[in-house]
């Protein structure tokens, strides 16, 4: 199954308040991701067990890094209003203060780090329209592991916004440790991912 996109429905305008509205009404399957993406309600199916491993293992490396009052968060909304984005990515790296207060979505430029793990339904946002939207937030480090890159498996890290661009700061195949610079000063084993 793919990801779906759901147009604006008849009473509805494009601006960021309905658009979130109906980002928070959208009924979906259980374990399904609604986000909204260059404007457009984008619904994708649950990741794959191989996805979630990715994820989990970075996560628990993640955690032995980061400071007290710091968490690495899992199905956490990040808001990025001037884009007109509602990202759930896989892991977001912030202060657990910025999580205080009502509501599910927390701003972009919150987050200290944030990590996709692509699938085939959405690796095209994962690559092009999620950098671009976090760049531009100031989001300092992107981290896009791309099970579906098309030269094989591939880690990217992403750093120094500036606009809506981001530089490579490193990027390494699968199997290939790769090394997050401060706050977190650590290197993540890639041996260990599954590729398929």
């Amino acid at each position: 199954m793919g990801a779906l996109t759901v147009g604006h429905p008849a009473g509805y305008g494009p601006g960021w308040d309905d658009l979130v509205r109906i980002w928070q009404e959208t009924d979906v399957p259980e374990g399904c991701k609604v986000e909204i993406i260059e404007g457009v309600i984008t619904v994708s199916p649950s990741p794959a067990k191989q996805h979630n491993l990715i994820a989990a293992k970075v996560a628990r490396r993640l955690l032995a890094a980061i400071p007290d009052d710091w968490n690495v968060f899992q199905t956490q909304a990040v808001s990025l209003p001037s884009r007109l984005g509602m990202f759930i990515p896989d892991l977001v790296v912030a202060a657990e203060a910025e999580l205080d207060g009502p509501g599910t979505d927390m701003p972009a430029g919150a987050a200290e780090l944030v990590v996709e793990v692509t699938s085939p339904s959405n690796a095209r946002h994962d690559r092009i329209s999620k950098p671009a939207a976090y760049a531009t937030a100031g989001i300092p480090l992107y981290l896009l592991i791309d099970r579906w890159a098309p030269g094989g498996p591939t880690i990217t890290l992403y750093g120094e916004p500036r606009g809506d661009v981001y530089r490579v700061l490193s990027a390494c195949k699968f199997g290939e440790p790769i090394k997050l610079p401060e706050p977190f000063d650590l290197e993540i084993d890639t041996s260990a991912f599954p590729v398929d």
